[in-house]
């Protein structure tokens, strides 16, 4: 497990390079606030196509080959982006790298893999930190390597240095990272009958808590995109912030998110059940993203950003444990795919919809709406029930 936190953190401490710069890249070659919304869907877009295909892969093959496949093609789509010389180069370069993202879900099975049922919320708030430590250094570090003047950032330090850290996970993983799924679980998947993603996602569907697990999990993503979205184009308007600036500030969310998820998911799962978590973690995201809109000096701001930020570290893996507490063990890669393409549609759409309501409505309105969609979301948790088989 340590090692592959490890790999996990040094991956995205490269993907986290790239969040707070990509609208700038964007608005550089002159794309729309909308346009802009499409080019942060597009990685999510094809990452939705191929998310279940590398899900059934690990299932079969094991974990760790297409953790391995996910850092080569990463490094290969960092290197176009920090080549591109056009938007269309943007897009391309997004586009390979969703494609290749079959590492995510994978970390996420692994961790299942590893882990019992009890320590099963734990196992998934250190892959959540893990995330959270890439996204601490990735932004602070993205954004002094690109500078804090929005017109003329530099671009290409950033994706080259997220390719290089791509290679050295890489490096890791083929020497260090040992395969977490054994031959007869892999044995016994393999013997199962192949279904496409859509019959696997109907399946899950109507399995009436799972389906609506997966459905809240959709929900919550779909807001928290497209804040990442359009946070820094709302920056810029507002506080004329450039990447510096909104590295920075993501580093410091990112901060709170690792301490919340590695170090008190696991406690407060077993104190109070994951189902409960759900619900004040969604409601502490409602709040902060009601925040947003109103904040017009940097201690409000602030302020907003951490309720957000405590929000969904808090709601993100009590979602994925509970998805895991009600999956069998032999299905656990498909489901964790199944999951993964839910979360990757909303990825889809939520930076194109709240791109949309920046272009169409003004630049509050991705904020206002997604308050009272995380709110609808408080109210459909509240009859979720940790299983009672999760022993605490």
């Amino acid at each position: 497990m340590s090692i592959l936190f490890l790999i996990v953190v040094i991956d995205l401490i490269g993907f986290g390079l790239i969040i707070p710069l990509l609208p700038f890249y964007g608005e550089h070659f002159d794309a729309s606030p909308d346009m802009v919304g499409l080019l942060m869907a597009t990685y999510s877009f094809t990452q939705f196509l191929a998310a279940p295909l590398w899900g059934r892969l690990s299932d079969r093959l094991g974990r760790r080959p297409v953790l391995l496949a996910g850092l080569a093609g990463s490094a290969a789509a960092y290197t176009w982006l920090g080549l591109a010389d056009s938007l269309w180069a943007l897009f391309a370069a997004r586009a390979v790298g969703g494609a290749m993202a079959g590492n995510i879900g994978a970390a996420f099975a692994y961790a299942a893999d590893v882990t019992t049922p009890a320590d099963r919320a734990k196992g998934m708030g250190i892959i959540g930190a893990a995330f959270s430590l890439g996204f601490i250094a990735g932004p602070a570090i993205g954004g002094i390597l690109a500078g804090p003047d929005p017109f003329n950032a530099n671009y290409q330090a950033p994706a080259f240095t997220a390719a290089g850290l791509s290679v050295v996970a890489l490096l890791l993983g083929l020497v260090l990272l040992k395969e977490s799924l054994s031959p007869e679980v892999r044995a016994r998947s393999a013997a199962r009958p192949r279904r496409n993603r859509w019959a696997q996602l109907a399946d899950a569907l109507r399995q009436r808590d799972l389906g609506r697990l997966i459905g809240l999990s959709f929900l919550i993503v779909f807001v928290f995109a497209g804040v990442e979205a359009t946070f820094a184009m709302w920056s810029r308007r507002q506080f004329g912030w450039g990447p510096l600036q909104n590295g920075y500030l993501f580093a410091g969310i990112s901060v709170l998110s690792a301490v919340i998820q590695g170090g008190m998911v696991g406690r407060l799962a077993r104190r109070f059940g994951e189902a409960r978590l759900i619900v004040q973690g969604a409601a502490a995201l409602a709040i902060g993203l009601l925040m947003i809109p109103f904040s017009t000096t940097l201690p409000v701001l602030i302020a907003a950003t951490i309720v957000m930020g405590v929000g969904f570290s808090i709601v993100s893996p009590a979602l994925n444990s509970l998805i895991s507490l009600n999956t069998a063990q032999e299905e656990q890669g498909g489901v964790m795919g199944v999951t993964r393409s839910a979360t990757t549609l909303a990825r889809v759409v939520g930076p194109a919809w709240a791109g949309l309501l920046f272009a169409v409505f003004g630049k509050e309105w991705p904020y206002l709406a997604g308050a009272a969609i995380t709110a609808a979301v408080v109210v459909l948790a509240l009859r979720l029930r940790t299983p009672p088989s999760a022993p605490r």
